[in-house]
C-alpha cells in the first residue's frame, strides 16, 4: 500500500488538530502517545518540505545572478 503524499499544509493543520485536542484533554490517554508519534512524523515531514523549498530557492536565485 502507497502513502498518499501530503502537503506542507495538510500536515501543519494536522498537527495543529492534535495538538488542540492535547491542549484540550480531548485525547484518551492511552492514545496520547499514538498521537504524539504521530505529530513528529508529520513534523519530519515539514521539516523536509522546507529544507526541500529552501534549496530550490537559493538555486532560483544563484540562477539568476
Amino acid at each position: 500500500m502507497s502513502k498518499k503524499k501530503i502537503t506542507y499544509g495538510e500536515a501543519y493543520n494536522e498537527i495543529q488538530d492534535i495538538l488542540q485536542e492535547i491542549e484540550n484533554h480531548d485525547i484518551d490517554i492511552d492514545k496520547l502517545s499514538v498521537k504524539v508519534k504521530q505529530v513528529s512524523g508529520l513534523i519530519e515531514i515539514c521539516k523536509s518540505k522546507l529544507h526541500k523549498t529552501e534549496e530550490d530557492v537559493e538555486k532560483i536565485l544563484k540562477s539568476i545572478d
